[in-house]
């Protein structure tokens, strides 16, 4: 449950689950890859995109844990379409290993949904000495795009059915450098002063939503039938507040309802997505931020186009 909530122009809000947004929608005939598609929003996003007839390819770090949610899905949807292909963001090779393995397929590719993250870890570099939330959150998920991108536009081009990127944000997607990216320290750990685990982890998130910015304004220039949006899918219920004991029993057991008050479930939090990636409404739609099922505006760093090209150069550096 979501005690604030209204319907927007949409018809949707933050209490809408992904079944709901997405009802009648026939996604028969698409082919979708879903990154981190076999946890928390991302297997339940899933879930909903097969179920709604939709080709799903759980790219995920774990095999194992995809192979448990494609036999879920399965299980609830016996002619579902799910395969499981090794994903590994953190990691320049991985990605770009993963890209090779999808073409050789030869199935096409109408939705790509990033969605994997990881959330306030220690300081860590990945494989590639990139400070390893930017890495996973980020920098992956821009490479994974720019490899698949052209197997997109050709997809669009065969079959007239519009292409859709998802870059799955945060609303802390905020900093306080006033330049938003310190990009000479960005995986120093002993030079970025400002350095902490949220931090980092609002820098990956500013970053989701620029590169979307970027390359829907470079699709648009090109011509091409295929979007880019940035969605911020809501705060899940946790476990956080079993850390919060009080004297009273009384006390501790309304506030371990708190959750469920002013927090999504997991059904709710795959909707904005699922909205994003399937919904008519949203046809045409590109470069822009969505919340709670409905167009949103961003904090004002996010819509620096200046800084979003920055980045983009500066990341096309970084994988090369």
């Amino acid at each position: 449950m979501w005690l604030f909530s209204r319907k927007d122009r949409s018809g949707f809000s933050s209490n809408s689950t992904a079944e709901e947004v997405t009802q009648g929608i026939n996604a028969a005939g698409l082919t979708a890859i879903v990154t981190g598609g076999s946890s928390g929003i991302g297997e339940e996003t899933s879930r909903v995109l097969a179920l709604r007839g939709a080709h799903v390819i759980l790219a995920v770090r774990n095999t194992a844990a995809g192979r448990t949610s494609k036999e879920k899905i399965l299980k609830q949807t016996p002619t579902a379409k799910v395969d499981v292909m090794e994903l590994d963001l953190s990691s320049i090779g991985s990605v770009k290993n993963f890209a090779s393995q999808f073409k050789s397929t030869g199935l096409p590719l109408n939705l790509l949904i990033n969605n994997a993250g990881i959330s306030m870890v220690p300081y860590n570099l990945s494989v590639d000495g990139i400070e390893l939330q930017f890495a996973t959150n980020y920098v992956g998920h821009f490479l994974l795009t720019n490899l698949l991108l052209d197997t997109m536009k050709e997809t669009s081009r065969r079959s007239n059915v519009e292409g859709r990127i998802l870059n799955i944000t945060s609303t802390a997607h905020f900093t306080f450098h006033k330049e938003g990216i310190c990009f000479e320290k960005l995986s120093d750990k002993a030079r970025y002063t400002g350095y902490g685990r949220f931090s980092a982890y609002r820098v990956s998130k500013l970053a989701n939503i620029l590169h979307a910015n970027e390359l829907s304004r470079r699709l648009r220039e090109e011509g091409a039938n295929v979007t880019a949006n940035s969605l911020h899918p809501g705060v899940v219920t946790t476990k956080i507040v079993d850390h919060l004991l009080f004297r009273s029993s009384v006390i501790n057991q309304y506030v371990k309802k708190i959750p469920d008050l002013i927090l999504k479930d997991v059904h709710q939090a795959a909707a904005t997505t699922c909205y994003v990636a399937l919904h008519p409404q949203v046809k045409g739609i590109s470069g822009e931020y969505f919340s709670d099922c409905n167009l949103s505006k961003p904090w004002a760093q996010a819509t620096d186009m200046d800084l979003a090209k920055k980045l983009w150069d500066f990341t096309s550096n970084l994988v090369k």
